[in-house]
This record gives structure tokens, C-alpha cells and sequence, in this order.
């Protein structure tokens, strides 16, 4: 038996994945409303709401929260002001490459760690020279 009872197990895999689902919804939904924010609420001339309402259709968004978003994107329903920013970039994409670490760049050399000088002091005590010896 996987555990106590058999709807323990499925009460956790179905919070999981509503977890996920909502995560997912909420994303879409921000693009739609941002995309009809940009463009105005018509799928037809709106090429990016489109797409938008496409992939949410594709992962089984329900309808009435397609609809939801897109009216809140278009001003209908009021709420929160969601716009479209990029942030991290300050340079041309082609000199992006350029802020990460290469390869030629010289670290410090790396100093001794205790237990090797330890093992060369224990070494060179461990074997008697020729003036210990009894002839």
C-alpha cells in the first residue's frame, strides 16, 4: 500500500496539479489582458491577443476566464493596470554574450590545504634517514 488511505493519495496529486493549473491560468491570463491592453479586445486584428487565447485554449483554459482577462485588458471590468516591461537589459543582445564569464578569465591559485602539507610532514618523518641507523 502507497499510503494511509487511498484519497490521501489522490487529495495530494490533485493539489499538485491544481496548484500547477492555476500558476498556468494566471500567466495566460496576464498575457491576454496585456495583449488586449496593447492592441484592443478584437482577436481579429489583434494578432497577439490571438495567440494569446490560442495556448490558453490549448492547455483547456475555461472560457469564461479567457473572457474575463480580455475584459479586464480592454477596461471593461477595472482592476489592477497590467503593462508589458523588460527588465535586466542594458545592452544590445549581440554584447550579452560578453557580461558572462569566460573562460580565459585568471583565478587565484588555490593556497595548500592542511592535510596535505600534514601528510608530507608525516612522509618524510616516517622514514629514518642513513644517520638513525645503528651500523
Amino acid at each position: 500500500m502507497s499510503g494511509h488511505s487511498h484519497w490521501a493519495t489522490i487529495r495530494r496529486k490533485k493539489g499538485a496539479t491544481d496548484s500547477k493549473r492555476g500558476q498556468l491560468f494566471s500567466k495566460l491570463a496576464r498575457q491576454i489582458t496585456i495583449a488586449a491592453r496593447m492592441g484592443g479586445g478584437d482577436p481579429e486584428t489583434n494578432i497577439g491577443l490571438k495567440y494569446a487565447m490560442d495556448k490558453a485554449r490549448e492547455y483547456s483554459m475555461p472560457k469564461d476566464n479567457i473572457e474575463r482577462a480580455m475584459k479586464k485588458g480592454t477596461g471593461e471590468l477595472g482592476g489592477a493596470v497590467l503593462e508589458s516591461a523588460q527588465y535586466g537589459r542594458s545592452a544590445p543582445a549581440a554584447s550579452s554574450s560578453s557580461s558572462r564569464s569566460s573562460p580565459t578569465t585568471a583565478t587565484a591559485p588555490r593556497p595548500k590545504s592542511a592535510s596535505s602539507s600534514r601528510c608530507a610532514t608525516r612522509t618524510s618523518a616516517a622514514s629514518p634517514g642513513p644517520s638513525s641507523r645503528k651500523a
